[in-house]
């Protein structure tokens, strides 16, 4: 779980914020329930126009930092069992998306 890994897409707006996805992500988001994938998108262009920093005005996404293993690492909810997994560059104004996947209970 280095952070030499290199991201595979890029979705970049005109906005403040950059989004890299790791190639796994794509392939997790597309196995996803439909509502997933949508409350993923919108995530996305949260993030793309104020950084991780506006999912806070949207209570649903829980967005917290993670402790141990995750250590510097950043969740966000994207519906009862799903997670978005990311990491911010911000003297970049970059996040990294490392992960969507149904949590594990």
């Amino acid at each position: 779980m280095g952070l030499d890994l290199i991201p595979i897409s890029v979705y970049t707006l005109m906005s403040m914020w950059s989004i890299f996805e790791k190639h796994q992500v794509q392939k997790a988001v597309s196995k996803a329930p439909r509502e997933i994938v949508v409350r993923y998108e919108a995530w996305k262009r949260i993030v793309e126009m104020k950084g991780h920093e506006g999912l806070r005005e949207i209570k649903g996404f829980h967005d917290e930092a993670l402790k141990g293993e995750w250590k510097g690492f950043r969740s966000s909810r994207l519906g009862i069992k799903w997670r978005v997994i990311y990491l911010v560059k911000r003297e970049l104004l970059e996040v990294y998306v490392f992960e969507v996947n149904p949590h594990d209970y």
